[in-house]
């Protein structure tokens, strides 16, 4: 049976904690003008309120959680948080309709950082750094944030952790999923702090560069600029560059890392794949600009180690027009829509580990034939894969493209009025199910989604959510097991 008491006393919660994250806003509504404070101040009241409510009303109940209560506080957490996270939107008429609205939050909490705002300048300061904000909340998780302030949800707090962290790793930084959470957390925050600090430094003030080391850290990509990155000089272009590597990477290795275990760093499977990938393809972009562009060697090697970084990290920054510069180079950049970075960082996508683990599996499987009677098993880290983890990722990958295609086709028939519905439909897909952010076709680094039908809004929210907690979470809303309980 499930603690559905339970379920709605820790998203009542969680609604409280949306709620004071958006009154950290209100020093920035002061900058604009008194209806912009009341706005946001309106918007926090009524979370919290909402959310304290239904904590009250659930209070007392038995504070067992097991996997379907996991699942569940994730799904429809991530939904409630979203719902409410549109309110500042509304509240302060920055949108009228409540799809906008809605898509935009979604985009901000998901850190996919697609974006229905023509222009994003003339946006107040508050909203602006709600935007950033939601990403940065949205980056590690707000379920990871619970386990760890929450010392009350004990041992079942892991069952939130694993349900809302996203890709396939069993490392562990502690034993305590309390302590790994908040350690998690600690870095995630002493990052955002230092790369504010040194864009503040070297050309932002301080207001943008506290906005952009937010949604850098969260692989988000919400600016507040119109042009993105590309408003800003080179300095900032690798600085950005370098965090969003770091970003991308598993933070367990980055724990690693700091602890000074660099054999252990280096010894990762999944952390050399993407080291190794990202320089072959900044390398094979920077080159292919040279041969189709006038541009200058350093600009085509920054634009290309930029947006190689950028998309690869799901995080979606723009300094240039990838689209613009040879159509190889654009199909390129569609096929790394699917890629992601490493499981265990911010980014979303497949994730590397999981190719890793495809590619690995589909060389030995050649082997196999050859010598049908060797039992020849995949390794990662020195570690043999399990059948059922080599499973999961094969299913999940599975439904992944199925998804992808379904969604495809769905997009292709709403988006049928575009110059490029079909480039548009595939593109607005895989950037949502990856949490991307730009993407191809009339949906590129330049363009919004502004233009997008509400029922092609709506597909892309959903899409967001199933990339996001990695497809499983949600499907489990839908499915007879979860709810019959067997």
């Amino acid at each position: 049976m499930i603690n559905i008491k339970f379920v709605a006393y820790i998203n009542g919660l969680l609604l409280m904690i949306i709620g004071a994250a958006m009154c950290l806003a209100l020093p920035f509504s002061f900058l604009d003008s008194l209806n912009e404070a009341k706005a946001i101040l309106l918007a926090a009241l009524s979370t919290i309120s909402s959310g304290g409510l239904l904590a009250y009303l659930c209070r007392g109940s038995n504070r067992s959680v097991g996997k379907r209560e996991g699942f569940l506080i994730v799904s429809l957490g991530w939904i409630a948080i979203s719902a409410f996270g549109m309110l500042p939107y509304l509240y302060s008429g920055v949108f009228t309709s409540f799809t906008d609205a809605f898509f935009e939050s979604v985009s901000g909490l998901t850190t996919t950082g697609a974006t229905v705002i023509p222009d994003i300048e003339a946006l107040p300061k508050d909203i602006l750094f709600w935007r950033s904000l939601s990403q940065w909340i949205g980056g590690m998780g707000i379920i990871v944030l619970t386990v760890a302030i929450l010392p009350m949800l004990g041992v079942g707090g892991i069952e939130l952790f694993v349900a809302e962290a996203p890709g396939p790793t069993s490392d562990k930084i502690h034993p305590r999923i309390k302590e790994t959470a908040k350690r998690l957390w600690l870095i995630y925050c002493g990052f955002t702090i230092i790369l504010a600090a040194i864009l503040w430094a070297i050309e932002m003030d301080f207001f943008d560069a506290l906005n952009h080391a937010m949604t850098t850290m969260a692989t988000g990509g919400f600016s507040t600029k119109n042009a993105s990155i590309a408003h800003f000089g080179a300095p900032v272009h690798y600085v950005i560059a370098l965090f969003m590597f770091l970003s991308g990477t598993n933070y367990t290795i980055v724990y690693f890392a700091l602890c000074g275990k660099f054999k252990r760093v280096w010894n990762s499977d999944e952390f050399r794949s993407y080291l190794l990938l990202v320089i072959f393809l900044v390398i094979l972009v920077a080159a292919g600009i040279l041969a189709c562009t006038t541009t200058g060697f350093e600009r085509a090697f920054r634009d290309a180690l930029f947006q190689i970084v950028s998309v690869i990290t799901t995080t979606g920054y723009v300094t240039a027009d990838y689209t613009s510069w040879a159509p190889a180079i654009s199909l390129l950049f569609f096929f790394l829509l699917f890629v992601g970075a490493c499981a265990g960082s911010t980014s979303g996508g497949i994730k590397i580990i999981r190719h890793v683990v495809i590619f690995r599996n589909s060389y030995l499987e050649l082997r196999r034939l050859l010598h049908p009677r060797a039992l020849i098993r995949i390794k990662v880290d020195q570690k043999i894969v399990r059948p059922r983890v080599l499973t999961h990722i094969l299913v999940f990958v599975m439904l992944y493209l199925v998804i992808f295609l379904i969604g495809s086709l769905v997009m292709a028939i709403i988006l049928q009025d575009f110059n490029t519905p079909l480039i548009s439909a595939l593109g607005s897909v895989a950037t949502s199910l990856g949490n991307v952010g730009p993407s191809v076709g009339d949906l590129g680094p330049v363009d919004n989604f502004s233009a997008i039908p509400n029922a092609g809004k709506w597909t892309l929210v959903l899409l967001m959510l199933f990339g996001r907690l990695e497809l499983f979470t949600v499907l489990f809303l839908f499915s007879p097991l979860l709810w019959k309980g067997k």
